[in-house]
């Protein structure tokens, strides 16, 4: 019996901020993961911007990636956008990354907000608590608000350790701050929610997709690098 080959993740096309972030975000990640500790380091200190506004934490300047945006050295003045939504994506990123040595959480192609949310969710049921956090983030009135309680969701998706295309992300959140964008970025999320269908496990494999000889545990909040 022949089954259709699962088809590879397709990459988003990037803009400007998505491409910034993918490229400063796959380096942090690397090092993370890696345990060099300059970098684990660093992802602690990013981390403690999660969720907050990026003219709160001039401590944080040269270290979220922002030179990435000028690669000509020349500035203008939509550059606050690009410069909230890169903010927003890494240290989103650096939190969602705590705790995780043996993934990164930052995956390229992989899912999008919506349906990250939905593989927290039973396959054939709404968990009810959760989707009104996801709308939530649909209704967020400002983008600092939208912030966090984006902050609010990439604390559950680091529990389950569901990753997400933080490049995708950032261009999103670029587009939500400019004028008539912002349904079009809901309605992207609400698409992902909806389209999402869990995989097929493998033969011999549990529905809940763990091997049979694994036991499964939570990942744990804090870990060595805390901050």
């Amino acid at each position: 019996m022949t089954t259709d080959p699962v088809p590879s993740p397709r990459r988003a096309d990037l803009g400007r901020v998505g491409a910034a972030t993918r490229e400063h975000v796959g380096q942090l990640q690397r090092g993370y993961r890696a345990d060099e500790p300059l970098f684990v380091a660093r992802v602690a200190q990013i981390r403690r911007g999660a969720g907050r506004p990026i003219d709160a934490l001039p401590e944080l300047w040269g270290l979220t990636g922002l030179e990435r945006l000028y690669p000509n050295g020349r500035t203008g003045p939509s550059d606050t956008l690009a410069e909230n939504a890169m903010h927003t994506a890494v240290t989103l990123w650096s939190l969602h990354q705590q705790s995780h040595r043996d993934a990164g959480m930052h995956r390229p192609g992989g899912p999008q907000l919506g349906g990250a949310v939905r593989q927290l969710m039973p396959a054939d049921d709404i968990d009810e608590p959760l989707r009104k956090r996801f709308v939530r983030a649909g209704t967020a009135p400002t983008f600092d608000i939208l912030a966090q309680r984006l902050r609010e969701i990439v604390t559950l998706l680091r529990r389950s350790a569901v990753p997400l295309d933080y490049g995708l992300l950032a261009d999103q959140l670029h587009r939500w701050q400019l004028p008539g964008r912002r349904g079009e970025v809901n309605r992207s999320w609400g698409r992902s929610f909806h389209a999402y269908r869990r995989p097929k496990p493998a033969e011999g494999t549990p529905a809940d997709g763990t091997p049979a000889d694994q036991t499964v545990t939570d990942s744990p909040d804090t870990d060595k690098d805390q901050s």
